[in-house]
Parts: C-alpha cells; structure tokens; sequence
C-alpha cells in the first residue's frame, strides 16, 4: 500500500509543480479543503466538461442543458429535506482533538478486512498455482469465512443505524471494531453527532432570520424548480432530462485526499424524467450509459466497479455508485439514482404550485418519476490524473514523468519547438502556431535542450511536439513526436492540422458511445 500512498503524494505535488492545481490563497497559507487550478487544471477541466456536456445534450435530443442560480429561495432547502435531514455524523478523538466521519471510519475498517482477504487469496493463489480455485476459497477456508462473516455483520448492524439515524449504534460499531485515531493511536472517542453541510449567509443588508439563505449544497434543485418552465418553453416530451454543471458547496468535516472532498466543488447533473412504472428500465439504462462514458476514455474496465448503496433515502427505489480505484482505493464517483417523484411533488407541497405533466398518449396528468446521474467534476479530475500518471524508466537508463491522457482532453494539444532560438527558427514556428492556434490549444518553448523540452511536455500530458529545425525552412517539413510511443516521424507542415485533428478528436471518442 505504502507504494500507492507515495503515488498519492506524487500526483498531488506534481499536480502543482506543473500548474494543474494550487492550494487556495497560498501566499496567505492556503484555505483548508479548497483548491484553485492553474493553467492546464482549467483546460483539463473544462474538456472533461465539454466531453460530459457533448455526451449528455449534444448527443440526445430530448435532453437540454440549463445554468441555475448558486442562490435559491431558503424554502427550497426546506423543500429538499437539506434543511432537517443534511447532516453528517461526527465523531471527535479526544486526545489528538481530531474530528471524523463516524461512516468513513466504519468504512476504513471495513476495507481493512476486504483487504486481509486479498492477502489470503493471493498467497493460497500462489501456493496451489493455477488449479486454484479463488471462489470456492473463499466459501470455505476457515480465516476468510470469518473475515467475511465479520463484514456482513458488521455492513448489517452499519445499515441499520444508518436508517435509523441512530448514533449511538454507530458509535458501539466504532468500539466494536476497535477503531483506532489514525493520528493519536487511541480508542479514546467522544459520542457520534450530526453535523449540517449546508453554509449560510445573509440576502440584503437586514441579519434577520427571514433574510437567511444557503449556499446550494448539490445543482439538483434548481433543475426541479425549473421542471415546468423548461419543458413548456422547449415543448418537452416525457421521457426527456435537464442537464447542469455548476458548483456547490459543503462543510464538510472531514475535506481530506485532496480533490476528492473539497468544501466548494463543481458537479455535472442530469434529472431524467420519466412516466411512473419505467423507472426500472431507465436505472439499468442510464447504468450502462454512463459506465460506456466511463470506458470510452480508454481506462480500463477493471478500475470501475458498481457499489449498490446500503442506505436507501426513504423515497429512493434504486441507487448506486460508479466508484473508480483511486491510488487510495475504490472511492465514488458518479452517483446513478432512482429518485421516484420525490422531489417534484416536495417542491409542489411547498410551493403550492401545481408540477404536473400533461401526458397525450395516456390523456392523463402526472408528476414524473426522475433517474438522476450525477458526477463529481473534480472527482473525475482526479481520476483522470490518477490513471494518466506514468513514472517510467526508458530503454537508455532515464527515466520520465508522463501524463498518459486521453489526447482529446490534454490540456495543450501541441508544443511547437523550434530547435535553436536563432536563424529564423522561432519565426517559423510562430507561423506553424498561427496556422494551428484557431482548432487547437497550442504552446511553443524555446529554452533548454530539445531532450528536456520533451520531458515537460510529456509532464504536461501533450500529445504532440513538433521540432522545427533548420531542415523545415528549406522543404517545409517539421519533426513530429508523439507522446506516449516517443516515435517521431518527418511530416509536411501542411499535413499538421489533419493529424493532430483526427488524433486529438473529441468527436471519435463520442462516436464510440
């Protein structure tokens, strides 16, 4: 494990090193919990967005993409249930002073015992070699049934004080595993308590009660309260979805690994709504859609993984997780849930407005059932940076840094680098950019030795670098080096723009879907 923490830490100051992400407010010692990204983190991003939106409005007709306000009407958090029921449970260690989600030290634990039993099944895969039979292991070696039997109980009794919102459960689970203080090492803990998310502040210039509002905790609800105006003004038909990306904003107790759990954060939504009673088909299809978006970026199929929820909000008929394996394990990413007709028909009791669709094929009124996806922008950052980052060592002894990425989301497309800084060079190369620049997101450098320039492009995740030499002013012909082969090949300048474009395509990747 010890060398997946130091992957961990090596994204993360690479992340920084090479201008993806930066700790907020770091000349004043940063913001706990919250994260600005530089120049390639805002292009990575925002391609990774633009794939999602591509994927989600550009490809389906009956779904369109709205921009809700970050502030809402304070009665639409009441509505939501965010107000009563937005809560965490919150559990400090007495002697480090440090505070926990009492569910992710469950959790924690529970992995801990998933992954004794790993070890158990590789070293008795590697005792009786290949006529093992890892499933039948697992249903009747004695220390492995009880690590299993610990978690089923362990994930039943979980469940229940979940439901239960009982929280002295949740602390006997705690003592029971005999979780420790990761920073103290003691048992010695306070009793569980929830905690609101949600961050408040003041509308106008008055502090009263009346004048509080929120900062909205998910995008979900201003795609309910806009349910009416966009199916009316787009003269929708049921089935069809509201798509929006957008931040949001917790406070969370615990904001730890990075950009995984951050205060302020960005999501990607999309509501479906549905006719009552093909809630189930439209969960199984979304399901498959979104892992096919997952899968299309080349990752493999092995780092995804479906994860059923154990706790079911009362409303919900069906909800589960993408997780991806991140360097600190399988962690969510994408949530995929069938919400009933839960939300609109709160907004509708609070409102007192009428949230009803007037279906022609069965002449009749309804308020539509929703299967919502949402994905965590940052998240999939994450992932992404995860997978893409490569320390490898070379036929020639050296070793480099790479940003193995999906080409069509690096966030520079090519570097064009002229070989000398001199006789002509560096202006050929501005003529190369001019021609590129309007299709493509395009760098050029001149300092240092070619062999290094390479190296910071390939830490940067750049597909191609383009060497201009003293050749390219006599025949018009460049060097073009691709990233992840390290293959170069001599091409016409005018040949540049349809190999990069074909390569670099977003539009082959939304082919695949």
């Amino acid at each position: 494990m010890a060398n997946q923490d130091d992957l961990f830490k090596n994204i993360i100051s690479h992340s920084k090193e090479y201008g993806f992400i930066f700790p907020s407010s770091e000349i004043y010692d940063g913001l706990s919990a919250v994260y600005d990204y530089g120049q390639y983190g805002a292009e990575l991003k925002k391609n990774i967005r633009e794939y999602w939106w591509k994927a989600m409005v550009q490809l389906n007709e009956n779904i369109v993409g709205i921009d809700a306000a970050i502030f809402m009407h304070p009665t639409t958090w009441k509505a939501s249930g965010h107000v009563d029921a937005f809560s965490d449970p919150l559990i400090d260690n007495k002697d480090s002073k440090k505070r926990y989600r009492a569910d992710v030290l469950i959790e924690d634990a529970m992995t801990k015992f998933e992954d004794k039993i790993n070890k158990e099944v590789e070293k008795a895969a590697k005792r009786f070699g290949e006529t093992f039979d890892a499933a039948m292991y697992r249903t009747t070696n004695p220390r492995v049934m009880e690590y299993q039997k610990k978690i089923d109980d362990t994930n039943a009794r979980f469940k229940t004080a979940l439901e239960n919102n009982d929280m002295d459960g949740l602390k006997q689970i705690i003592v029971d595993l005999e979780v420790v203080c990761p920073v103290s090492g003691s048992r010695n803990w306070t009793e569980v308590r929830q905690f609101n998310l949600m961050f408040s502040t003041q509308l106008g210039s008055v502090a009263e009660d009346s004048n509080t509002i929120y900062l909205r905790p998910e995008t979900a609800q201003g795609i309910f309260v806009n349910f009416l105006n966009v199916q009316k003004t787009g003269r929708m038909k049921i089935p069809f979805g509201i798509a929006q990306t957008g931040k949001a904003f917790r406070n969370e107790i615990v904001a730890r690994q990075f950009i995984f759990r951050m205060r302020e954060f960005e999501q990607m939504e999309m509501q479906f709504f549905i006719r009552p009673g093909t809630e189930n088909e439209w969960y199984e299809k979304w399901k498959a859609t979104r892992m096919n978006w997952h899968k299309a970026l080349g990752i493999p199929e092995s780092k995804y993984r479906f994860h059923d929820h154990l706790k079911l909000a009362h409303y919900a008929k069906a909800a589960c997780d993408i997780e991806f394996e991140f360097p600190f394990g399988f962690k969510e990413l994408e949530g995929i849930h069938s919400r009933s007709d839960f939300d609109l028909k709160q907004h509708e009791q609070f409102s007192g407005k009428k949230l009803q669709y007037f279906d022609p094929e069965l002449n009749e009124s309804y308020v539509p059932f929703v299967i919502e996806t949402s994905i965590g922008l940052d998240r999939m950052f994450l992932a992404t940076m995860s997978y893409a980052y490569k320390e490898e060592k070379l036929e020639d002894g050296s070793e480099r840094v790479v940003l193995n990425l999906p080409p069509f989301l690096a966030p520079i497309k090519a570097a064009i680098l002229p070989l000398v800084n001199k006789d002509g060079l560096p202006e050929k190369a501005e003529e190369i950019i001019n021609i590129l620049k309007f299709e493509h997101i395009i760098t050029s450098e001149e300092k240092d030795s070619i062999g290094k320039r390479y190296r910071r492009q390939d830490a940067i995740g750049t597909p191609y670098c383009i060497t201009v030499d003293h050749q390219t002013l006599t025949d018009n012909t460049v060097t073009i080096r691709e990233r992840d082969t390290m293959k170069q090949e001599r091409v016409a300048i005018d040949q540049l723009s349809k190999i990069i474009g074909e390569k670099v395509s977003m539009n082959n990747v939304l082919r695949k879907l």
